[in-house]
């Protein structure tokens, strides 16, 4: 069972404080930063055996000089990276395999695990006030959103993920199940037909989903299969495309607000009334670095994100690196807030693929995801997703509304990749039921194949 002291008034409380930091200066905010810096690599030096060794000759050092953790390195050195003693990673993924997605480790912490994506499995723990606080963060996009929790009208919701029970969006979901926020749970690998049959019964009034879900979702609604009338829609998990807000547009007449997040520290931003999206950096500092880890200037995109998440004692994150293509921008924003803005999500490094040089005396050729966003986006169907296999590339399609789009997609696709020196040998396109999900009912739009 769920910790009963995490109760939605402490939810609902704990936020109410959080988004007091809101209000901060540029000025506090980074005073604030740095004062819990200072305590957080106080704590960890004094309690795990890794730090010790990993900042050591360090420890007056500036954050940007302190080496780079990999998910990887945390998961070699696990055991000793935790701050509580006892813990191990043996225990810890033992009570993965056998549990239902409740419960506490050592009746003490909430154990996530991402699904290993980008390589390997990364496993995080929570105890009490940190999971507190990882339900209080989540729920302020809503927040900003408009989205309310009370007694009074709460608002029914429908939430469309994961639902393994150890990812993170099942966990929260479970958390925060309550009359304070009534909610249909379904599952983004449900077939689309039982899925539209159950939100028609449902009648939600805010939409929290995938964005590869989403977009099919406002095709039905578009052909008046599905029937909801909702005022609120958003996503997470995944790539939000331009043309999943516009399809949002034409079938609701409202705006999606998009979250971006991991398991590891959500949410990392948010968007804003204002369309702009905000990092969230009074509960972690958040660098946009190059691939060598060195900050790179606003406007320019970085190779990969690194984290300190500041109130994360258990398992403490520092300069924790994630593999997202992220653009810093300048300049404030009328809703007052002195958080930094970030102008896109690309997607992650893992997303770019690889491909022979059409010139042989050249290297190989690294072709960017915004290079299929911008030919995908103008394709007349619900749903896409690419993979490669070598020097193949196969386009899943589905709700292709025009069967000879896909020959113009496929000559379109091969212009692009010669425009970029890479050769191809075949681009295939097939119209698809459904596109193909990972273990936490992700559709990633771009992936490779053995």
């Amino acid at each position: 069972m769920e910790p009963t002291v995490l109760t939605p008034f402490r939810v609902l409380w704990k936020r109410r404080q959080l988004e007091q930091s809101c209000r901060w200066t540029r000025p506090e905010l980074e005073r604030q930063q740095q004062t819990r810096l200072q305590a957080l690599r106080r704590f960890a030096l004094a309690r795990s055996p890794f730090y010790q060794r990993f900042h050591r000759g360090l420890e007056a050092a500036p954050l940007a000089a302190l080496p780079v953790l990999t998910k990887s390195l945390m998961m070699d050195q696990f055991d000793d990276l935790v701050t509580d003693r006892r813990l191990r990673l043996t225990d810890a993924e033992a009570f993965l395999d056998r549990q239902d997605g409740s419960g506490l480790l050592n009746d003490r912490y909430v154990v996530l695990a991402t699904s290993g994506s980008t390589g390997r499995r990364g496993v995080f723990l929570f105890d009490r006030d940190e999971w507190l606080t990882a339900l209080a963060m989540i729920t302020r996009p809503m927040a900003w959103a408009g989205v309310s929790a009370g007694l009074r009208k709460p608002p029914r919701a429908a939430m469309i993920a994961s639902a393994t029970p150890w990812h993170y969006s099942t966990r929260i979901s479970r958390s925060l199940a309550s009359r304070l926020l009534p909610a249909l749970r379904l599952s983004a690998a449900e077939p689309l037909v039982s899925m539209v049959s159950r939100l028609n019964d449902w009648q939600p009034e805010t939409l929290a989903v995938y964005p590869s879900v989403l977009r099919q979702l406002a095709t039905e609604q578009i052909a008046g299969r599905l029937r909801i009338h909702v005022r609120r829609v958003a996503t997470s998990g995944e790539v939000l495309d331009e043309e999943t807000r516009r399809a949002v547009r034409r079938a609701w007449g409202v705006p999606v607000f998009d979250t971006y997040g991991a398991t590891e520290y959500a949410p990392i931003a948010a968007e804003c009334a204002h369309g702009k999206k905000h990092l969230f950096e009074d509960n972690a500092i958040i660098e946009v670095v190059d691939d060598r880890g060195r900050a790179v200037p606003p406007g320019t995109p970085g190779d990969r994100l690194l984290l300190t998440v500041l109130n994360r004692r258990t398992q403490p994150l520092i300069r924790y690196e994630i593999s997202d293509v992220v653009r810093r921008v300048d300049g404030g924003c009328a809703c007052g807030r002195s958080f930094a803005v970030i102008e896109s999500i690309d997607g992650r490094v893992e997303d770019t693929l690889y491909f022979e040089p059409r010139d042989r005396q050249a290297g190989r050729v690294a072709v960017h995801p915004i290079v299929f966003h911008d030919i995908m986006d103008t394709v007349p169907a619900s749903g896409w997703q690419i993979r490669q296999s070598g020097d193949r590339l196969t386009v899943s399609l589905v709700g292709l509304e025009d069967p000879s789009a896909a020959d113009r997609l496929a000559a379109a696709i091969r212009r692009a990749l010669e425009l970029q020196g890479a050769a191809v040998a075949t681009v295939t396109v097939a119209a698809v039921d459904a596109l193909a999900r990972g273990a936490t009912g992700k559709a990633p739009l771009i992936a490779t194949t053995p």
